[in-house]
């Protein structure tokens, strides 16, 4: 399978993040720039303790597939899950926060998990501390790669809502990992490239949601309850320079 060669400075000199509802100039070289900007509900309370609350900007996964939905390359993940370095875990390793990533890649590690261990972290180059704020990163295509698809998985822990609260059931539909997980399950967005269209501006769309549990990588379709999750994201788009 072809790969894409990435232009990657990304361990964070590549990602341009800001506070404002404004993207920054991007990094590094490339004829792509993924460009992503934060919707209101970028930054979410996260309780440290019962009384002390932090914000925190979402997990993110950003990877590219060919037409026919095969993965090919792991453009950037958030260092809490590409290294397994969660605050106030309890010990879950997390697989809820960005499953269609997670399966997508299609490494399995020792525990049996199609997430990075500590021991078995991804490489700096595709990661780094997640932005605060809207932010772009640039990537180099195979000459030879004209279409391709581009897809963004987010995802706030405890992020809770009528339909999935906290105290869900292992085992219940709307179970997204208990006390310190998900809430509401990540979105997915996907921005479909052909560079062979003249084009040299895509934008991205919402096309569903994960599983809720992370037992499986599909996309879910139906998004509608789903409520502060659909606000994390405002706008992504993928310019071209052909």
């Amino acid at each position: 399978m072809k790969k894409i060669i990435l232009s990657m400075t990304l361990a964070l000199a590549t990602i341009s993040c800001s506070g404002q509802d404004t993207v920054r100039p991007e990094f590094g070289n490339g004829n792509i720039k993924v460009s992503i900007k934060q919707g209101n509900e970028w930054l979410h309370d996260f309780s440290i303790f019962w009384f002390i609350k932090r914000k925190n900007a979402p997990q993110i996964a950003i990877w590219t597939e060919d037409l026919e939905g095969n993965f090919l390359s792991t453009i950037y993940v958030s260092k809490r899950l590409a290294t397994q370095s969660w605050i106030a875990a309890g010990g879950n390793r997390r697989k809820e926060a960005l499953p269609c990533w997670s399966y997508a890649q299609g490494k399995q590690y020792t525990d049996g998990l199609y997430l990075p261990t500590k021991s078995e972290s991804l490489p700096d180059a595709v990661t780094g501390a997640t932005p605060k704020g809207s932010f772009t990163a640039n990537l180099q295509m195979n000459e030879d790669i004209k279409q391709f698809v581009v897809k963004c998985e987010f995802n706030h822990s405890t992020d809770f809502n009528a339909y999935y609260p906290k105290d869900a059931k292992e085992g219940d539909v709307n179970y997204s990992g208990g006390k310190v997980g998900s809430g509401q399950p990540a979105v997915v967005y996907q921005t479909v490239i052909d560079l062979d269209s003249g084009k040299n501006e895509f934008k991205g769309e919402l096309i569903g949601h994960s599983s809720p549990d992370g037992s499986d990588g599909k996309i879910y379709p139906d998004t509608s309850r789903l409520t502060t999750a659909l606000y994390i994201v405002k706008e992504i788009t993928i310019y071209v320079n052909q």
